[in-house]
This record gives structure tokens, sequence and C-alpha cells, in this order.
């Protein structure tokens, strides 16, 4: 009996050893092939699937990014269009509530396009600081700004210093300037240019200004707002300067500083000056030699685009424009994205 069983499993063993077993041997080969292929394409097919996300997301995206820019396009052309309103309109005493010209004090306006909204703001040149066209006489202007943003007095007496250093011809340098000397024993070392800026933001070439001071913060506006290259005076206007200038200039209390920002803002027609001129009364004689009250005929104009239902500023733009005679325009300055105020 014993001898019947070993035999019978001998004879098992030579058949499952035989062509029979080979199949099932190469049936588990295929089945595993089928399963690494099952997992590839599986592998595959996600990847696939989060390519085409990323994909979508960064389109939609794009759309939104492109809208938005296009409804800030629309607040810079609207801007345009409103300087020449003004220009065309300016003198005009007597006008109705809906059709008077903007202001060009940096007061927000705003419009739509379809669904969706656009605000845009004008500023006058004028009524900043023209860093080309500061003196040892006016810097005064300059340094008193710095330490209202909050500058310490020194720091505020070596960025003045050195900025007059750095566009007059010649070589020496001021009690807290600096020249060539200064700026070759820098690690990346350059030289003074010894003529007018090209913008602004050259400034972060002159010792003592950093980013943070021209360009602010979350918590306080930059430097650059109240600088300018374009204006063409060295005068501030008082019709368009913001506060922060208005309090910056020698003599101006701020007392006066509240009557000229409420003059302006219970929407005089007054164009030509005698308002305000009137109610600085006796003060305005000693300001004379620091303030106008003429348009320089150049113009800051900051836009955003916003989507229906959103308060945030999704896209900002500013541009320089200038008014030429022949009733067109020059684009001095552009900038797409730009970082605007919330307020606009």
């Amino acid at each position: 009996m014993i001898k019947f069983v070993l035999n019978k499993s001998a004879a098992l063993d030579r058949r499952v050893s035989g062509p029979f077993g080979i199949m099932f041997r190469e049936r588990g080969i295929a089945l595993l092939m089928v399963l690494w292929i099952m997992a590839i394409l599986i592998v595959v097919t996600f990847s696939f699937s989060f390519a085409v996300r990323t994909e979508l997301f960064s389109t939609n995206a794009f759309k939104d990014q492109m809208h938005d820019k296009l409804l800030a396009e629309a607040g810079l052309q609207r801007g345009i269009l409103e300087i020449y309103y003004r220009r065309l309109h300016k003198k005009d005493t007597v006008s109705l509530a809906e059709s008077q010209p903007c202001r060009v004090d940096g007061r927000p306006y705003a419009g739509r396009v379809g669904e969706d909204h656009y605000a845009f703001s004008l500023t006058d040149e004028s009524g900043k600081i023209n860093i080309n066209l500061l003196s040892d006489a006016t810097g005064i202007i300059l340094n008193r700004l710095l330490v209202q943003q909050g500058i310490d007095p020194s720091r505020a007496d070596t960025i003045v210093d050195a900025l007059l250093d750095w566009k007059d011809s010649d070589n020496l340098h001021r009690l807290h300037g600096a020249e060539d000397d200064y700026y070759q024993s820098l690690p990346r070392p350059y030289r003074a240019k010894n003529t007018s800026f090209d913008s602004p933001e050259e400034l972060l070439f002159v010792k003592g200004m950093t980013a943070e001071i021209l360009y602010g913060n979350e918590k306080k506006a930059g430097l650059i707002r109240f600088l300018t290259v374009y204006s063409g005076t060295s005068k501030i206007n008082i019709h368009t300067a913001a506060p922060d200038v208005l309090k910056a200039l020698p003599l101006m209390s701020a007392d006066s500083v509240e009557k000229i920002i409420a003059y302006r803002t219970a929407d005089n027609t007054d164009q030509n000056g005698a308002g305000l001129q009137a109610l600085l009364g006796s003060q305005y004689a000693p300001l004379a030699q620091y303030i106008t009250t003429t348009d320089s005929g150049v113009y800051a104009i900051e836009a955003a685009g916003y989507q229906e239902g959103s308060e945030k500023v999704r896209y900002g733009l500013k541009a320089i424009v200038s008014i030429l005679n022949n009733n067109k325009h020059e684009i001095f300055y552009y900038q797409s994205p730009a970082r605007v105020r919330h307020a606009i």
C-alpha cells in the first residue's frame, strides 16, 4: 500500500514537471507582466491627469490675470481721457457736479466694464518733489519729509547731501554726502553719476537710501510716491500735493495743511490758485519760494482692475503721461503690474 502511494506521487511529480508544468509557469509570468503593465498604466494615467489639472489651473490663472490687466488698462485709458477733458474745461468757472473735470490730487475715481470695474487716480507731478531740481536751499523739503516718514535725522541728512552730490558735476562731497571715493570703496564699486536722475528708482544707488525707505512696506508708503523727475519745477503745487508733502514744506503749519486739504475736498472749482492764496493769508508770502499753483501738464496715473464681488486690488499699473500741444500725449513711464494704493 505504501509503495503504491509513493509510486502515485512520483507519477504526479513527473506530470507537473512535464509540458503542463511549463505551461503553468508561463501563465504565472504572463500574469505578473500584466500586473506590471497595469501598474505602469495607472502611474502614467495619474501623471497625465495631474499635468492636465495643473495646466487647467495655470490657464485659468492666466485668463484671470489678463482679465484684470485689461480692466486696469481700461482705467489707464479713462485717466488719459479725463486729462484731455480737464485740459479742455480747466478754465470753466461754472460746471455741473457730474461734468466737473477729475481732480489731479490723487483722489480715486471708478468706472465699470460689464459686471466688473476699474479704479484710477490722477496726480499732477508738480505736487511731488523733483529730485533733479533740488538744491541746498530746497533740500530741506526732502529732509523734513524723510524725518516725517520715521527716518533718523542723521540718515536723512546723509540721504539729502548724498543725493545732491550724486547729481552735481563736481567730485566734492557735502558734509554728510558721498562722491566717488565712497562708492568706489563698496564691495561692488561704481561712480557717482554727476548728472540728473533718470528716474526716482535710481536713488537706490545713493548713500543712505534703502529699498524699504524708497518703496515702503505694508505699514507705510514709500518715499517714491512723493518724488518725481518729470514736473519741470522745483516748487510744490499746493493744489495737488499729498498731505505728507505739504507738511514737509518749511513754514507750513499743521493748521494750514488742514485748511488746504479741506478746501480741496470741498470740490471747489477754483483752478488758478487765488482761493488757496486767500486761504493762507499772510502765510502765503513766506511760503511763495517753495510753492506754486500751476499744473505741470505731466500726470501720474495709477489704475487697478477688480472683478465683481472683490474689493481687493487684483492687478495694478502705473504710468506717467505728458499732454503735448498737438492734442497728443506721451508716456514717459509705464509699469505693469505695479503695486498701487489700496484706496484706489
